[in-house]
């Protein structure tokens, strides 16, 4: 699809599914003694973790595998080979994960650097075009801007100095968190409350797992029938419960989400990393399980439209999906269906309104026969940036804290467990097409269909192959309904798409009267009044004819 002004528009493609699984569990009827000895285990190899990492920041872009070697036989007796190896593939996680932020960063300064230069050399006043800003309206802003550029372009020299000596910055336990130790009083903390979340997150007491080994892991062991061991580091070994240096905790781990596949894995001694972590404010402990699960073999996109359910588009939004289901051949079928999310609030409130909308977007995809679920590829990176937009603050806000790469990750994971394919395409016009093309013929009496509707018609169309628009209606009496309105696309192959109507079944249709004579007559009443009681009344049966 290539037009005049217009953008080439990418192939739909499948989403890949999601590769990694990761269950929790609370640790419960832990005594003060079992709490103490996680804690402490914690504590002591998180200090461990800490100076690990500071090597590795130090180590920059020249750290190789000897480097690595050598960190990890430091670690070694002060805990052991596992927590080494455990140790030191954390931190380089963790320095390779801040050297992608860097990188992103270093992309959003460029692009902002640029926005302000290309503004900045053009007249005061002057127009812009779609694609292209124009100038500022003022003196005083074009200042202001003026001054702005030169603070970007110094923190873009000192992110790309960054970059090119391998610097990172990274703070073990959260940067927000060490800030709110300076602003006690407006996070309602006091210094013990601030200090409990801060060793809970600076602890470390995660292992990787391993095929072959017991339990499918070797330093944190939960056998199939849920008993907990703790592999303690070797300052530690005194604390030891259980034979070989190991701690065993009272209750039984149950994992009631997904603890039939844990407990397949766990019996079949496949890797599983667990990582266990405190969580103050409640003051409980959990255990996390996670597993790479075996990649399944590539899908086309005519592979997963190739049964008769259909499609359903979904147009993604601020607050809610806006889905619609087309059938084989792009025709919208049924009402469209919304599904509502809040995006404010804390983290955990946005990731269970984003499952919750999921869910039931999930549920009905499944009810209604739908082998697939077609939805934007959306990517704001490049868009986020203050000086692209100038004062459309809202607009700003709205792209800044909409989580796109979330929203597509947990819809892909979540369809996965229900066998529905997800097909992504190019967001490109699809608000706009929808708009012009399909928002005013589908509205109705009783449905007023609005542009995130029409939107999620034109998201289905475009993963199943099928142009925006709409077909063009034919002459009146060639239509297959005499002189009616159908416009609703069909496929070119589709049989009998401009045949006429089957013979119909049930009774000939109604004579009409001649002309100057009665176009009904008086049917007999409905009901009538039984003459032996004032009270009751029986219902007559209908006339045959009329």
């Amino acid at each position: 699809m290539v037009a005049d002004g217009l953008r080439v528009l990418a192939s739909p493609f499948v989403a890949p599914a999601a590769g990694g699984v990761a269950i929790r569990a609370r640790l419960k009827d832990l005594g003060p003694n079992d709490e103490a000895v996680l804690r402490e285990v914690g504590l002591h190899l998180g200090s461990l973790a800490s100076g690990d990492l500071k090597a590795r920041c130090a180590a920059g872009v020249g750290h190789d595998a000897p480097a690595w070697t050598v960190r990890k036989r430091a670690l070694t007796p002060l805990s052991s080979s596992r927590w080494a190896g455990a140790i030191t593939k954390a931190s380089h996680d963790q320095w390779a994960l801040s050297r992608r932020g860097l990188a992103a960063h270093i992309a959003s300064l460029e692009a902002g650097i640029a926005m302000l230069r290309q503004r900045l050399v053009k007249p005061l006043g002057s127009k812009g075009t779609k694609r292209t800003p124009g100038g500022y309206r003022s003196r005083r802003e074009w200042h202001a801007k003026s001054r702005r550029l030169a603070i970007l372009e110094q923190r873009h020299a000192q992110a790309v100095a960054d970059w090119e000596a391998g610097r990172v910055h990274v703070v073990r336990g959260g940067r927000q968190l060490a800030n709110t130790r300076h602003h006690l009083a407006a996070a309602g903390l006091d210094e013990p409350a601030w200090r409990r979340r801060w060793e809970a997150a600076r602890m470390f007491l995660a292992a990787d797992g391993e095929t072959g080994k017991q339990g499918g892991n070797e330093t944190i062991r939960i056998t199939p029938s849920g008993e907990l061991t703790i592999k303690l580091p070797a300052p530690l070994a005194h604390l030891a419960n259980a034979p070989h240096g190991r701690y065993r905790l009272p209750d039984t781990v149950a994992f009631a989400h997904r603890g039939e596949e844990w407990g397949d894995r766990a019996f079949a001694d496949r890797a599983i990393a667990y990582r266990i972590h405190h969580d103050p404010v409640r003051g409980r402990w959990y255990v996390t399980a996670c597993w790479q699960r075996t990649q399944p073999s590539a899908l086309t996109v005519e592979a997963a439209l190739a049964g008769q359910g259909g499609v359903i588009g979904v147009d993604t939004n601020d607050d809610h999906y806006a889905a619609w289901r087309l059938d084989a051949h792009g025709n919208p079928v049924g009402e469209p269906r919304r599904f509502f999310y809040d995006l404010t609030g804390t983290t955990q409130h946005r990731d269970a309104q984003i499952r919750h909308a999921t869910s039931r977007l999930l549920h009905w995809a499944k009810a209604c026969g739908a082998a697939a679920i077609a939805i934007e590829d959306l990517d704001f990176t490049n868009a986020k940036t203050r000086e692209r937009h100038g004062r459309k603050k809202r607009f700003r806000r709205l792209i800044s804290r909409f989580p796109t790469t979330k929203l597509a990750a947990r819809l892909a994971s979540m369809a996965t467990e229900q066998h529905i394919t997800v097909i992504a395409v190019d967001p490109a016009y699809t608000s706009k097409w929808g708009a012009q093309h399909w928002q005013k013929p589908m509205c109705t009496p009783t449905r007023k269909t609005t542009r995130h509707d029409a939107a999620s018609i034109v998201i289905g169309r475009r993963a199943q192959g099928h142009g925006a628009r709409r077909r063009t209606a034919p002459p009146p009496h060639h239509q297959s309904d005499g002189v009616g309105h159908r416009t609703a696309q069909a496929a070119p192959h589709g049989l009998r798409r401009e045949g006429t109507r089957p013979p119909r079944t049930g009774p000939p249709p109604r004579v009409v009267s001649p002309p100057g004579t009665r176009m009904r007559q008086p049917s007999s009443p409905k009901t009538v009044r039984d003459e032996r009681s004032d009270r009751e009344w029986i219902h007559a049966p209908l006339p045959l004819t009329v």
